[in-house]
């Protein structure tokens, strides 16, 4: 059994943040709590499996471990979105032959070895000559010859067996099919219902499909932007701007795109959401041999530990944690890794390596000066106050060589920055004046590990209190060891 940590007040050890995935394996109230304290910031409720009854079942779990260990933990739902697949077969299943022909079309009578129904009418109107069709996971792939009104011809570039529903993946047009489905609108109701603090969007293609996402979110929680269509990339930034974060969702990039093309993609991604201060998760296979093996590959380490030297904000974790034999080593070793890269003395310098100039303004030019403080002067952590977290997304966005403190009277926000790099957030009633700003902050760093007597920390706030947008502050206080005397 893995190791537990003793004093979840404590921050984490390391910034980035590890996103574990719920699943049959993971989801009783006793595995949670081993999980939180092996190291998890944040659950994903993966809406592709299980009900809704379950879903509120495994919320409720991690609300009731959230005032156990009295920490604001992160929950997200992540929507199915659509799902192209083929009909059904004669036999249950037929062979390709390779080199050979083989037709998708709208008769919905079974399917045999020469051609089977694609009841996705959509994509006979958009399907040209030369694109290709990628079923169950890549391991067909078909390429058109011909594209009628009811029927799409196609030569068998890779053969094989394909069996009933097999999924069809779409990579050379964009498919005219809206990224929530009627099932992911049920979901996103239940989500903003039952609270989660993110909702991540699947099958994204262009802006709109954010924009609608969002609309109807109606301010509730916030949306990360799943980039797994090749049609997204080429819209990247508008749909970065449009978003509270994104996610790199390698499973199906993999599939549409050449294997080679997936890293330097994934770094393109990361680079842009880093650049205008956004989360950025990097999802899917990350340890994937620890859903059977105790231990993972030695490159599954170095691409977890690639993912940390970007300076991503999270790691995410899905079947190694939702179905796995070994689900707190996976997040157990997921926290060593980044742990030892970030102790890297070349660490700093890599994370830098991406360049994210501030905007024009005051908030912004705080954010950069207390990460180059921090640089020049001894300091144990940056001290943030804030209402919406903006602040806090500004300063991890340098990137700062020491932690971050989040102190804010919203409970909301608190456990919104679960995904955030660096933030070490805290629930707590609002202030009202520099004196109380002071006195808090020093009380709050020593009560959370944040120095001790002699430590020096940063602190940020805006004036007046309470005032969103207003960080135009910049203070250096020094710990006494006193502060928790006195109150």
């Amino acid at each position: 059994m893995a190791k537990i940590a003793p004093n979840v007040h404590d921050p984490r050890g390391r910034k980035v943040k590890i996103l574990a995935t719920i699943g049959p394996a993971s989801r009783s109230p006793e595995m949670l709590e081993q999980l939180f304290r092996a190291g998890v910031d944040a659950f994903r409720v993966n809406m592709s499996h299980g009900d809704q009854e379950t879903h509120a079942q495994t919320i409720a779990s991690i609300r009731a471990l959230e005032k156990q260990v009295a920490r604001p933990i992160t929950i997200l739902c992540d929507l199915q979105g659509p799902k192209l697949r083929v009909g059904t077969f004669k036999d249950g299943k037929a062979v390709i032959r390779h080199s050979g022909h083989f037709t998708l079309d709208n008769d919905p009578a079974p399917g045999d070895e020469t051609r089977v129904c694609l009841p996705h009418p959509e994509l006979f109107k958009v399907l040209e000559k030369g694109q290709r069709l990628l079923i169950d996971d890549g391991k067909l792939r078909l390429r058109v010859i011909r594209a009628e009104a009811d029927r799409i011809l196609c030569t068998a570039e890779v053969g094989g067996v394909i069996s009933d529903r097999k999924g069809v993946n779409v990579p050379d047009a964009v498919v005219p099919i809206p990224a929530l489905t009627e099932k992911d609108r049920r979901d996103l109701a239940f989500a903003v219902q039952h609270g989660a603090d993110w909702v991540a969007l699947s099958f994204v293609q262009r802006p709109e499909d954010v924009a609608e996402a969002r609309k109807l979110m109606g301010g509730h929680g916030s949306l990360i932007a799943k980039i797994e269509k090749p049609a997204a990339i080429t819209q990247l930034d508008e749909i970065v701007e449009l978003s509270d974060g994104v996610m790199v969702a390698r499973g199906d990039l993999g599939v549409e795109l050449n294997p080679e093309e997936v890293p330097p993609i994934q770094k393109m991604i990361v680079e842009t959401a880093r650049r205008v201060g956004k989360p950025v998760v990097v999802a899917t296979q990350m340890l994937e041999s620890m859903i059977e093996s105790p231990a993972p590959t030695r490159a599954e380490v170095s691409d977890v530990a690639n993912a940390v030297y970007d300076g991503a904000d999270a790691v995410m974790l899905s079947a190694e944690t939702a179905a796995g034999a070994w689900p707190v080593e996976a997040v157990t070793i997921m926290d060593r890794i980044a742990g030892q890269v970030e102790r890297d003395p070349g660490y700093q310098g890599r994370v830098h390596y991406i360049r994210t100039p501030p905007d024009a303004t005051t908030a912004d030019a705080l954010a950069q000066s207390a990460a180059t403080i921090a640089q020049t002067v001894t300091v144990a952590g940056i001290i943030v106050f804030t209402g919406s977290g903006s602040t806090a997304r500004r300063v991890a966005r340098e990137r700062p060589s020491v932690p971050m403190l989040v102190l804010t009277p919203s409970l909301k926000t608190a456990r919104r920055l679960g995904l955030l790099w660096g933030a070490h957030a805290v629930h707590t009633r609002d202030i009202g004046s520099f004196e109380e700003m002071i006195a808090k902050g020093k009380r709050m760093a020593l009560r959370h590990g944040f120095g001790a007597a002699g430590s020096k920390l940063i602190a940020l706030a805006g004036v007046p209190f309470g005032t969103p947008g207003s960080t135009n502050l910049l203070h250096v206080v020094t710990l006494t060891g006193d502060e928790l005397k006195e109150h």
